[in-house]
């Protein structure tokens, strides 16, 4: 198989799934995960789960360089609720992601808003997810 190259890149993994939806997926010389279908019992993680997590800890990551750069403590949180749904092509994610920046002196709101925007055009992930139909994101300054 020919793999393409990305000469510019800084990083590369390559993540493998051999079975479909019940079994391991896993990284290349790395890591392996159980998989398993959100509609049974069975043990193991979905893809599901799997973009929430990578979309919430890109995104807070971002946050935090940003909050480091400002000279603010970190304090953001991230929150991703991915849900499955039918359409008319199979399943389809709807994806609704909530962004954590408490107010304070230093951060009012016109700052919260404009480090909530600089992280979700800078994250990586949210780059490739956002503004797809069905995909949300919405800036709050309480955690419940």
């Amino acid at each position: 198989m020919k793999i393409k190259t990305h000469p510019e890149a800084t990083y590369h993994t390559t993540a493998i799934n051999e079975v479909g939806m019940e079994g391991i997926s896993y990284i290349e010389n790395g890591l392996s995960y159980p998989i398993s279908s959100p509609n049974n019992d069975l043990p193991g993680t979905n893809p599901e789960q799997l973009l929430g997590l990578a979309l919430s800890t890109c995104l807070n990551a971002t946050l935090e360089a940003i909050e480091n750069k400002n000279g603010y403590a970190h304090s953001s949180k991230v929150r991703v609720d991915v849900y499955q749904a039918n359409d008319t092509k199979g399943l389809k994610f709807l994806v609704d992601v909530t962004v954590y920046i408490p107010l304070t002196e230093e951060v009012g709101e016109r700052n919260a808003e404009a480090m909530f925007k600089l992280a979700e055009s800078r994250c990586p992930v949210a780059k490739l997810v956002g503004g797809n139909e069905g995909v949300n994101f919405q800036l709050v300054h309480k955690w419940d």
